[in-house]
């Protein structure tokens, strides 16, 4: 039987963060449909790590897998020659277009892109106003993206702003996904991609 594995860049090397993001990404994928048909989620780590256990997961013929990272960049080519003239990563030989998805260009595109699950989590602290605007949010650079969403929660203090790994993966799970649909292509295309190969 040939199951699929979806290997997605965070959770660097501790193994309490990689469980946080597995459980980040799991709840998000539920909530999109993807209940009893769920891809095991891989934790990569880095991303050069996260791409390196793709590959070897394509020469398991068990296995369906699928890379995940962030984009860094927007996204102006096709997936695989946009992560050789970033990365420097050649396609493997195994491997087709679909199996290349991305968080254009981070995963805080992602959680800026629901303001509504923002205010929810955040509460009456979130600075509503350092938000970005939802139209083209894939084409800013992640650098801005980042620094939008640290100001607009630095009012909730230390211990409870946005931080990458810390409280990241608890927001991604409280992100809508059709929200996310509504607004990121690329978010749309990885639904699209694993509706076919979980079908």
């Amino acid at each position: 039987m040939v199951s699929a594995y979806l290997y997605v860049e965070g959770g660097g090397d501790s193994k309490d963060q990689q469980a946080r993001c597995r459980e980040g990404f799991r709840r998000l994928l539920e909530k999109a449909g993807f209940s009893g048909r769920m891809p095991r989620i891989v934790a990569g780590g880095g991303r050069s790590a996260t791409y390196k256990q793709f590959k070897a997961a394509l020469r398991d013929p068990g296995k369906i897998a699928l890379l995940l990272v962030d984009s860094e960049e927007p996204v102006t080519q096709a997936p695989w020659a946009h992560l050789q003239a970033r990365d420097g990563w050649e396609r493997p030989a195994a491997a087709v277009d679909d199996q290349a998805q991305f968080m254009v260009t981070c995963m805080e595109t992602w959680v800026m892109a629901d303001h509504t699950a923002l205010r929810a989590f955040f509460g009456t602290c979130l600075n509503e106003e350092s938000l970005l605007p939802l139209a083209d949010l894939e084409q800013r650079p992640r650098n801005e993206v980042q620094a939008a969403l640290a100001q607009a929660t630095r009012p909730c203090g230390r211990d409870r702003q946005y931080q990458k790994g810390k409280r990241s993966f608890q927001v991604l799970a409280s992100l809508s996904p059709t929200t996310l649909d509504r607004y990121l292509p690329y978010f749309r295309r990885l639904m699209e991609t694993l509706n076919i190969y979980l079908a």
